[in-house]
């Protein structure tokens, strides 16, 4: 009888539970914004720009947290991270300035490096069989989701009971308990002889010089943009512009009494429907072209991004978009990884898809920077969100010309 590999495995599980602490915190920062802000008067941009700065250090530690758990273990690269992670929030906890908050928030970025996507997805593409690593990272993204549901309601919940300082303390707590999972994280090198065979250097070179990689470079900005912009200013657009909840309706019934905690809600909604999307995705992206599926995940955000701006907004129409878009939302992140180590191998994953990320990054420092910013000059998030359509459409065509078939490797 053939033996087949489990697709449960320690590290599979270990890893969900450091990724879903990561960003039930991380996903939780844009409930923050208007009690801090009322509290010390900022404007919102320098809100926002600590924010803006987390996902840049984000986007920058990715690609060394990467390098460190090739060259150190998953473990170091881990606990280097959670301690960075828990560091940056209890410093924010006694933030006065806007540029205290700021400077503090890249130890935050730099924490969610070593605790998220890109040392996280590399173990657990590692430790997976090859019929199972699509459908395992799909699970470890999926599991961010779950952190994004927990997230926002949790803080919310907690401001009703302390101060946002006390709640700072709380998460990083929380994200250094998830170092007691450590030892379950245990995962082969795996790579056939010919990546053994490759050096560092080689296969950097390698990939620089493929032109497909610099699509998938270019093409995960957006992805950035659009989520990073949500995360950090959907709860506070909702709570602004949203127009009451009916008493007596479908939503007063759930407890959705007031627009923040509808704004709060909906980012729970869009990590409880991005589940779903993400499990599908990893799904698909053992049976089809995983350049396709991106394409189709991108266009697919530029219409209801498009049709939610067009449209009155609703508490209904916030429901529909929440779920509409969560089901989209981190689809892209198992097939982006599942393609850069389709092309390029396991051994180097984490620092290859690190640089890569590095520019989903970008795009989310943009994402929320320039929120706040056009928020500040017009009072209306309006035309950040057509940009995000704009960006959106760029990254559906970008994704087509790419090849999927695996270079040949480079010259000793």
């Amino acid at each position: 009888m053939e033996h087949r590999a489990p697709l449960i495995t320690p590290v599979l599980i270990a890893g969900c539970i450091i990724i879903m602490a990561s960003f039930a915190i991380r996903a939780s920062f844009g409930v923050f914004q208007i009690p801090i802000a009322a509290e010390f008067g900022w404007l919102r941009s320098e809100f926002s720009m600590a924010i803006a700065i987390q996902n840049l250090a984000w986007g920058i530690g990715q690609p060394i947290f990467g390098a460190i758990a090739e060259r150190l273990t998953d473990r170091k690269a881990i606990v280097f991270g959670a301690l960075i992670y828990a560091a940056g929030l209890v410093l924010s906890s006694y933030a006065m300035t806007p540029g205290a908050m700021q400077f503090y928030e890249i130890l935050v970025g730099f924490g969610v490096a070593g605790t998220g996507f890109g040392v996280i997805l590399a173990v657990v593409g590692r430790a997976a069989s090859d019929e199972n690593r699509s459908m395992a990272m799909a699970i470890a993204t999926a599991a961010g989701s779950a952190g994004q549901i927990i997230g926002a309601p949790l803080a919310e919940y907690l401001l009703t009971l302390m101060p946002w300082q006390s709640v700072f303390v709380v998460f990083a707590g929380i994200i250094l308990a998830t170092l007691f999972t450590l030892p379950m994280i245990k995962a082969p090198a795996t790579a056939n002889k010919a990546q053994l065979e490759e050096t560092f250097g080689q296969v950097l070179t390698k990939a620089f010089k493929d032109p497909s990689y610099t699509l998938i470079f270019l093409g995960f900005f957006s992805c950035g943009y659009q989520l990073a912009f949500i995360t950090a200013h959907f709860p506070a657009f909702v709570t602004e512009v949203c127009g009451p909840i009916a008493p007596g309706g479908v939503l007063h019934s759930m407890g959705i009494t007031t627009t923040s905690a509808l704004g709060a809600v909906a980012i729970a909604l869009i990590g409880a429907a991005n589940i779903v999307g993400t499990l599908l995705a990893g799904w698909a992206g053992n049976r089809y072209s995983k350049k396709y599926l991106l394409a189709g995940i991108y266009t697919g955000r530029t219409i209801i991004a498009a049709a939610f701006i067009l449209t009155p907004m609703t508490p209904t129409t916030v429901i529909l978009f929440s779920v509409g878009m969560g089901s989209l939302w981190l689809a892209t992140v198992p097939l982006t990884s599942g393609l850069v180590a389709h092309l390029y191998g396991l051994r180097y994953m984490g620092t290859l898809y690190g640089i890569v990320f590095f520019s989903h990054q970008l795009g989310s420092f943009l994402g929320v920077w320039l929120g706040g910013r056009l928020y500040d000059l017009y009072g209306t998030y309006e035309i950040v969100w057509w940009v995000g359509v704009g960006v959106g459409a760029f990254s559906a065509i970008i994704h087509l010309p790419i090849k999927e078939n695996r270079p040949a490797p480079a010259a000793a």
